[in-house]
């Protein structure tokens, strides 16, 4: 393929030199004329591992050369890699300004260009919030081009997963690659790009491809903050951290794996809440810092009053939940989260009917028993024995459990508004349905 590549940084100048040797002929664009001559003289403008060597040769066998004329580049290629930075604003926020600049000129280029047919597919690679693409690009892109961005233009979202000093490695041996697509056709034309490397491919729509990489970026970030602060509570506790996170690393059932790492309501429980609470005591006692284990169960409140909210603005007073123990299949109601969440909903005087097949207020016994009539000493009026009684009386459902009988009762369309804390298993087509509002989904 022909391929431009705009900006000759770490990702650009890795993107342009890997798909050069994979044989496409590649076009490297930049706005700095030492970076383009640089490559034009077969050297790297960038110290990276391997990236040296790799260009001379692309550049020697006329695979890559560079340029700083835009409308040249982009007569001379099909495809278009944007690799633009996208550096912070001191307030924190996202700068978009080169991406902007550059999606401008791709598109006056474009427009100067149009006489010679053919669609361009332009794939934005730089790392942007979601919206931005849709929001922000494509209004330009279809400004200056005059046409339609996705019959007269291709467009897709291509994030990078590149790691400084293994870049080349990793672009040759991807963890994934993500195709935000616009239209099939764009997605095509992305595809083509990498045919051959190993890894998934997930085909998704652009916003997703967008926040990706922020997942990704801000999971890293969290686990390195994460073992350096637990490092930091053994340290001063005495205990060895390498040995403690080697044990906890050889856990591939919880710990290294997909376990809670799905968006659904807030946890609780006999054990996760008392133990971080002990941990930060722990550490504060010892004098050392932790924001983030700090913090974790400040977040999980948070996300127990989102909830609340979701009720709140419906309008609507009388409330049914399905669910009230800490995990289904138990009867363990201590430092429930739905234990926490009825009580909230009943003290702000919403009328409140409560079912959970597994909870009988006359079954209760010991610490059960008596942490229920601290904090909802009135659970016994607001239990419904049924199903059927909760849906009758309720305006809004909020679905704490997967009980099959609750899932197979509640109603599609008209009815009550439901709040799904779980993410239904049908969640994907209820969410065209009036009345049906996810959590976090």
């Amino acid at each position: 393929m022909r391929v431009s590549v705009f900006g000759l940084g770490y990702v650009g100048c890795v993107s342009a030199a890997c798909l050069a040797e994979m044989g496409h002929e590649v076009i490297g664009v930049d706005v700095n004329q030492v970076k383009v001559d640089l490559v034009n003289d077969g050297k790297a403008p960038v110290v990276e591992e391997r990236i040296g060597e790799l260009i001379a040769e692309v550049v020697r066998t006329g695979a890559l050369r560079a340029t700083g004329d835009v409308r040249e580049a982009i007569m001379g290629s099909d495809v278009s890699l944007v690799c633009v930075g996208t550096p912070s604003e001191p307030n924190g926020g996202l700068c978009t300004t080169y991406l902007e600049r550059v999606t401008e000129q791709i598109g006056a280029a474009l427009a100067e260009g149009a006489e010679q047919g053919g669609r361009h597919t332009v794939v934005f690679r730089s790392t942007m919030l979601p919206g931005t693409c849709l929001n922000l690009l494509v209004p330009i892109l279809e400004k200056y081009v005059g046409g339609t961005v996705g019959v007269d233009i291709g467009v897709a979202v291509n994030p990078e997963f590149l790691r400084e000093g293994t870049s080349v490695r990793d672009f040759f041996d991807p963890p994934k690659t993500v195709i935000g697509e616009l239209d099939p056709a764009s997605g095509d034309a992305v595809m083509a790009l990498y045919d051959g490397l190993p890894g998934e491919v997930f085909r998704v729509p652009v916003p997703t491809a967008e926040a990706i990489k922020y997942a990704d970026n801000a999971f890293h970030g969290l686990k390195i903050g994460f073992a350096n602060e637990l490092g930091a509570v053994c340290q001063a506790l005495g205990v060895d951290s390498h040995q403690v996170m080697d044990v906890f690393l050889a856990d591939r059932k919880l710990n290294i794996s997909p376990a809670y790492l799905r968006p659904g309501f807030a946890f609780g429980g006999s054990c996760l809440p008392k133990d971080l609470r002990s941990l930060v005591h722990a550490a504060q006692r010892a004098d050392v810092s932790v924001p983030i284990l700090a913090h974790v169960l400040p977040s999980n409140a948070d996300h127990l009053q989102r909830a609340v909210e979701l009720v709140e603005r419906t309008g609507k007073r009388r409330v049914g939940l399905f669910g009230l123990s800490f995990k289904p299949g138990t009867d363990d109601l201590r430092e429930s989260p739905l234990v926490e969440l009825a009580e909230r909903l009943f003290g702000k005087g919403y009328d409140l009917r409560i079912h959970d097949a597994n909870v009988s207020l006359s079954r209760l016994i010991g610490a059960n028993r008596e942490y229920i009539e601290t904090r909802l000493p009135h659970l016994a009026q607001l239990l419904a024995d049924s199903v059927e009684e909760v849906l009758e009386h309720a305006e809004v459902c909020l679905v704490g459990t997967r009980d099959p009988a609750v899932l197979s009762a509640l109603p599609h369309g008209d009815g009550p508004v439901i709040v799904d804390l779980i993410h239904l298993p049908d969640a994907d087509a209820r969410r065209t349905e009036p009345g049906y509002v996810g959590l976090a989904w």
